[in-house]
Parts: structure tokens; C-alpha cells; sequence
């Protein structure tokens, strides 16, 4: 299912969940999600021109007998410098082996060595626990998560389609501040979308933010 089978001149379009961003999180997020809710992905451009494609090295994860959670968890806390919340960290680290079992459920072509997984080390860590698909291993991983999502007929994907604004309960004037959906642009079209859905995902990477320029930018054209 595709942004194109969609035309909003019958309204908003209802989803039980909203995505924005299509890198690894989203992607994740979306897949877990279809077996029991209508999901979708809003993406600014095409769904493979995400940066999680370029990451080469691989995944940290204790996955060998002589590995241990502890040690994965003390060697982030050294290399964060006194930045990493300790709580956030050991949850990671405890939950990254069955995010590895995930991916490999779904898929992904993991590097082995006599039957199991090749792990290699990278710097700050004390262990070999870096699980990867050669050096190759976010294009590895993203190309497997995109043929399943495509895959998927609980999966909605809206590509070249811009974030411009969500639609919370305060700007509507009613009591409790929710998410309702959001609106965004239709690069192809130069037109402005509803998306309703009772809850949205913000998986958009890094520092991202919305642009109140671009708001209104995108009010002017969808008065015309």
C-alpha cells in the first residue's frame, strides 16, 4: 500500500497509528505494530534515502558466554563520559540481544563464523560484541525491514510528504493535551494532508524539529 492508492479529497486519513520518519526506528516500529494496527509511514522523501543505510559498523550486543550485561553497561558509562542515563542505558543493553533475535527473524543476513554470530570489537568496548553484516550493515538491515513493510498490508507508506504541523487537543481548544494526528505536505501534489490517529510516533532522528516557517508556508498554499 502506497501514499498514491490515498486521495484526500474524501477527508482525513484515519490510521490507528501515525509513524513520521522511515529509518530503522520507524520502520521497526511500523512492523511490530501491523499485526493488530492500521499503521502509517510518513516519510519527506523516499523511504531508502534514510541515513540509517550508511552506518558500515554494525550493532553492540552481549551475545557470547563470556560477555555480560554489566560489563556492556559500564563500558557505554565510560564512553558517554557522564552523559548516559543510567536507567535508559541498561535497558538498551539488556534488550539488545532480543532486538538482534528480531532482525534476525525478519530477515537480515547477519555475518556468521561456524554456525553462530560473528561478533567483532570496536573501540570503548571490553568484549567482542559487535554483531554485523560485513561492513555493510544499516543498507543490510534497511533493505530488510523495507521489503517487509512493503510487504505489509497494515502499512501505509507516504513518501515525499513533509511534517508541517501535529494536531494537538490544546490547539483545538479541548481539555488534556493529546496528540490527534498531524498535517503534512504532499511534495507531488503541493498539498497539505490531515492524518487522524490516536497516537503518533516522532521517529525522526537526531535533533529534528518542526518548522513554524514551513507551517505557514504550507497554510498559504493549501488557501489558495
Amino acid at each position: 500500500m502506497n501514499s498514491r492508492t490515498h486521495s484526500s479529497s474524501s477527508g482525513p486519513l484515519r490510521f490507528d497509528v501515525l509513524i513520521v520518519g522511515s529509518g530503522l526506528a520507524g520502520l521497526s516500529a511500523a512492523l511490530l505494530l501491523a499485526p493488530t494496527k492500521k499503521v502509517a509511514i510518513i516519510t519527506k522523501r523516499s523511504v531508502s534515502e534514510g541515513s540509517s543505510g550508511w552506518a558500515q559498523g554494525g550493532m553492540a550486543a552481549v551475545w557470547s558466554k563470556d560477555d555480560s550485561f554489566q560489563a556492556h553497561v559500564d563500558d557505554t558509562l565510560v564512553a558517554g563520559a557522564g552523559l548516559c542515563d543510567l536507567t535508559a542505558t541498561r535497558f538498551v543493553v539488556e534488550n539488545a540481544p532480543k532486538g538482534i533475535a528480531w532482525l534476525q527473524s525478519m530477515g537480515v543476513p547477519f555475518s556468521e563464523e561456524d554456525g553462530d554470530l560473528h561478533l567483532t570489537r570496536e573501540g570503548g568496548h571490553s568484549a567482542r560484541r559487535i554483531v554485523h553484516v560485513t561492513d555493510a550493515t544499516g543498507a543490510a538491515v534497511q533493505r530488510t525491514l523495507i521489503d517487509a513493510v512493503l510487504k505489509s498490508p497494515n502499512i501505509a507508506l507516504f513518501e515525499q510528504h513533509t511534517l508541517v504541523d501535529l494536531i494537538t487537543t490544546d490547539k483545538l481548544g479541548l481539555p488534556k493535551k493529546h496528540c490527534r494526528g498531524l498535517y503534512a505536505l504532499d511534495a507531488e501534489t503541493d498539498e497539505v494532508l490531515t492524518f487522524e490517529a490516536p497516537q503518533t510516533i516522532l521517529a525522526t532522528g537526531a535533533a529534528q524539529r518542526l518548522d513554524a516557517q514551513a507551517a505557514v508556508v504550507c497554510k498559504r498554499r493549501q488557501a489558495r
